[in-house]
C-alpha cells in the first residue's frame, strides 16, 4: 500500500486519486469550392494514414455533406493533425480547413 509522510511525522495511507478518460474530439474536414477532391484524399491519406478507399469516402462524404468527421482524438492529437491539415493546404494554396469539436 503507497503511503503519503506528513510533516509531523505520521504515516497515512495515500489517497487513491479516480482517473478517467481522457475526452474524445472529432476533428471535422470542411467542404469549399476550390480544393480538389485529389489533394482532399491526399491530405486524409497523408495526415490520417486512411486507405485510399476510407480516403475517398470521407472526401466524397464532406463533398455532399459540407463537413464530415475525419476521426476522433485526445485534443493535443486533434489539435495537431489540423495543423497539419492546414499546413499542407497553405503550402499548395488551397483553402481546405478542418476544425476541431468536443464529443461530448
Amino acid at each position: 500500500m503507497p503511503v503519503e509522510l506528513i510533516d509531523d511525522g505520521k504515516v497515512l495511507p495515500k489517497k487513491k486519486e479516480a482517473l478517467k478518460e481522457p475526452e474524445d474530439y472529432a476533428v471535422i474536414l470542411l467542404n469549399d469550392d476550390f480544393t480538389t477532391r485529389e489533394f482532399v484524399v491526399a491530405v486524409l491519406e497523408r495526415v490520417f494514414h486512411l486507405s485510399g478507399a476510407e480516403a475517398t469516402r470521407i472526401m466524397l462524404n464532406v463533398h455532399y455533406n459540407g463537413r464530415g468527421v475525419v476521426g476522433y482524438y485526445t485534443w493535443d492529437i486533434a489539435n495537431t493533425k489540423m495543423g497539419q491539415v492546414h499546413a499542407l493546404a497553405r503550402e499548395y494554396d488551397y483553402p481546405l480547413r478542418c476544425v476541431v469539436e468536443s464529443v461530448n
